[in-house]
């Protein structure tokens, strides 16, 4: 919506969701001959290309792999997909801070990281993981900024009216400590959950939620600018063996 071209991953290899939310549950990517190379074609629908495992199993079906096979698909649909020109690759993580977040950062160099958590402790402690994670000497990728999901919840008889139903500050709190910026704090909305139940991004509701996403979007790109005005492209994430250990 604001001119740019992206593409999304999801790499939730475990639980992908991303084609019931973009209304694209029975398309399956076909594979294309491009300079003699096998490549796989992205789904697009509302104008973003889309690359999840879910095009490649029934949703009935349980994904039971092992952490190399998890990679595996992962840098299948980073390396041997037809993205084209792209301005904005995102790639959606599952929570936590295990294989396929190691694949990632072995496999790209990242412009930055966003890291989505709640207002609860619980959750909070999971963002400083990640946070810690990517800040390790060895990985290094930059944290564009925070995210503060279900922050309140307001009846639609009463839209004035907060609930913290999962605390309160609990993502600013932690912004200030880690200093890193605030990008935004979204309500716990029912009309969102329904929008991604039916396949229709909460962005095109055309009322103050797209507006919210649209912000949001907007300083993600403005972030992303000074990330790469004021420090040096990330380097991919080097893995080396040594010999001798047991």
């Amino acid at each position: 919506m604001l001119g740019k071209n992206v593409g999304l991953i999801d790499a939730d290899i475990y639980g992908p969701s991303m084609p019931i939310m973009f209304d694209v549950e029975k398309e399956k990517p076909i594979v294309s001959n491009i300079g003699g190379q096998s490549l796989i074609e992205p789904i697009i629908s509302y104008g973003v290309k889309l690359l999840s495992i879910g095009f490649f199993s029934k949703p009935s079906d349980a994904i039971v792999w092992r952490g190399p096979m998890a990679s595996k698909a992962l840098n299948q649909m980073i390396h041997q997909a037809n993205w084209g020109e792209l301005d904005y690759l995102i790639i959606d993580l599952p929570p936590g801070t295990g294989d396929i977040h190691l694949t990632l950062v072995q496999s790209l160099p990242l412009t930055g990281s966003i890291i989505v958590t709640t207002p609860q402790p619980i959750s909070l402690i999971d963002a400083k993981k990640a946070v810690a994670m990517f800040r390790m000497k060895n990985i290094n990728v930059p944290i564009i900024g925070l995210v503060e999901n279900m922050s309140w919840f307001s009846p639609e008889d009463d839209t004035k009216k907060k609930y913290y139903i999962f605390g309160k500050g609990g993502g600013g709190n932690l912004s200030k400590d880690l200093g890193i910026p605030l990008l935004s704090s979204f309500p716990l909305l029912e009309s969102v959950r329904e929008s991604s139940d039916v396949g229709r991004p909460a962005a095109l509701q055309n009322n103050e939620n797209s507006e919210m996403f649209k912000k949001f979007a907007e300083r993600v790109i403005e972030k992303t600018h000074e990330r790469n005005k004021n420090l040096s492209k990330t380097e991919r994430v080097k893995i080396t063996h040594t010999k001798g250990c047991s």
